[in-house]
């Protein structure tokens, strides 16, 4: 990851890790297999790692919902994982609707399915007032 992106350095480790698990692991297990692995593997790399991090979505003043992100680097980063035969749009809708509700501008969409893959994806403050 070119580090002229946003957290370009952080998320570059962040794939290093996600890389280095899937090839140890490879292909099969549940998701929250993968999680556990790659949070070690980031605190390896001293990374400050939160698991099941949890998120709020408002709506006016009231709580509509809450959910948890799987993996938050660094307080900076989201990091939604997927055991997926291939990334879809409702995966990547699911991390930038994640991004919008947090305030977070940085997410990466981690597949460990039969293929590794990725989606880095920024949600902006200006993109928010659009």
């Amino acid at each position: 990851m070119s580090s002229s992106l946003k957290y370009g350095e952080l998320t570059g480790e962040i794939l290093n890790a996600f890389y280095t698990v899937y090839n140890r692991l490879g292909f099969g297990f549940l998701e929250r297999v993968y999680e556990n692995a790659l949070a070690y593997e980031l605190r390896k790399r001293g990374l400050r790692v939160t698991q099941q991090a949890p998120i709020t979505v408002r709506y006016d003043a009231i709580v509509v919902g809450e959910y948890f992100t799987d993996i938050l680097v660094d307080g900076k980063v989201i990091v939604e994982l997927k055991t997926a035969e291939r990334i879809s749009e409702a995966h990547v809708a699911q991390l930038v609707n994640y991004l919008k509700a947090t305030g977070i501008e940085v997410g990466l969409l981690l597949n460990f399915g039969p293929k590794p893959e990725f989606r880095r994806k920024i949600f902006t403050q200006s993109k928010k007032s659009a």
